[in-house]
């Protein structure tokens, strides 16, 4: 894939843009009020792998979120602001390394003066987020629906009113729960700006359809070579978005920390707890925080499986209450008893 270069921005100790990777984020979903809640929360997405984390501020004394959360972990932290500029300028004090918000959603053009030169002294990016679903009216009326063009006529509205006051550290999102939508949205206005893009696909579902949506939208997108930074929308726990972006990455061939676990769907012939075993692996090898970017199969039989996994780097074939150990292709012994266990053991070898 041939990616397509965007000018770079400067998150914190992250940087997106140009060939930098792609930054996997995600957004703390603890009752705003819950300061130690949403610490500890940013705590285990930080050793999920999260490289950029997104705390709502709905008010100028929720900021105190943001400076609890900084003194916690060592990624960036993005305050997301819907209305209130006051909280812009509250979480910009706080610590805040990136601020999300629509200029035009905060009121007079002195107030949004106000936020970019308040992120400009600081050297501070602003992410523009429009939603197909919240179109400002003149713009929802002159198209009739949140269609591609009137998705990107709204992003680029913002950028302006940005832009009027010489401001240009900005990173833009422009997301819809319709994946050709958002898809045709972002590849728009791709071509038309600069701007490094955040990518996802919003209000996807749970674990199911949000996970075909985003892995469809998202990794549809890298695949073009668009997008610089990502979040996968979950109606689950942020973790989990976690490592469903880190997947994606990986499905569509980038570069990614920590094992592949490939396995088969299993038939007829499969007589040992494959499944199982399949979990218990990746559980244990998340836990472990196991970082080596290894391939490990996990195959149903001996009869086919070694063939079909020849490229994993280690890998297990099921028979009857015991696997077959294979490494790079090269058969090795029968695992017997406790086999999660031996491989886990051999893993660690590699």
């Amino acid at each position: 894939m041939q990616r397509q270069c965007k000018r770079t921005v400067k998150i914190g100790n992250v940087t997106i843009g140009g060939n930098e990777p792609i930054a996997v984020q995600t957004m703390l979903n603890v009752p705003i009020q819950d300061v130690a809640g949403n610490v500890e929360q940013a705590r285990r997405v930080a050793a999920a792998g999260c490289q950029i984390v997104r705390v709502t501020v709905p008010t100028p004394a929720d900021a105190r979120v943001v400076a609890a959360i900084k003194e916690a972990v060592d990624i960036p932290v993005v305050a997301d602001i819907h209305f209130d500029y006051k909280a812009a300028l509250a979480a910009l004090d706080a610590g805040a390394d990136k601020i999300r918000i629509n200029p035009g959603n905060i009121g007079a053009d002195d107030r949004v003066k106000a936020v970019a030169d308040a992120c400009s002294a600081r050297g501070v990016p602003i992410r523009i987020g429009v939603n197909g679903g919240s179109l400002e009216k003149h713009i929802l009326a002159k198209y009739g629906a949140p269609v591609p063009e009137a998705m990107v006529e709204s992003a680029l509205y913002h950028v302006r009113l940005l832009e009027k006051h010489d401001f240009d550290n900005i990173v833009i999102s422009i997301k819809s729960s319709n994946v050709p939508r958002m898809m045709a949205a972002y590849r728009m206005l791709s071509a038309q700006t600069d701007y490094p893009l955040h990518v996802g696909v919003t209000e996807a579902g749970g674990n199911r359809m949000g996970l075909i949506k985003s892995g469809m939208g998202i990794g549809g997108l890298l695949l073009e070579g668009i997008g610089d930074t990502l979040r996968v929308s979950l109606t689950d726990t942020p973790e989990n978005e976690v490592y469903a972006g880190y997947d994606i990455l990986r499905a569509v061939g980038y570069a990614v920390a920590g094992p592949e676990i490939i396995s088969c769907p299993t038939c007829g012939r499969t007589q040992y707890p494959m499944m199982d075993i399949a979990k218990q692996v990746e559980d244990r090898l998340r836990a472990d925080g196991f970082k080596k970017p290894l391939k490990i199969a996990i195959m149903g039989c001996i009869v086919n499986g070694p063939g079909e996994a020849s490229d994993a780097d280690i890998g297990i074939a099921g028979g009857k209450d015991e696997a077959l150990l294979f490494i790079r292709g090269q058969r090795v012994r029968m695992l017997k008893e406790n086999i999660v266990d031996q491989l886990i053991e051999e893993i660690y070898k590699l």
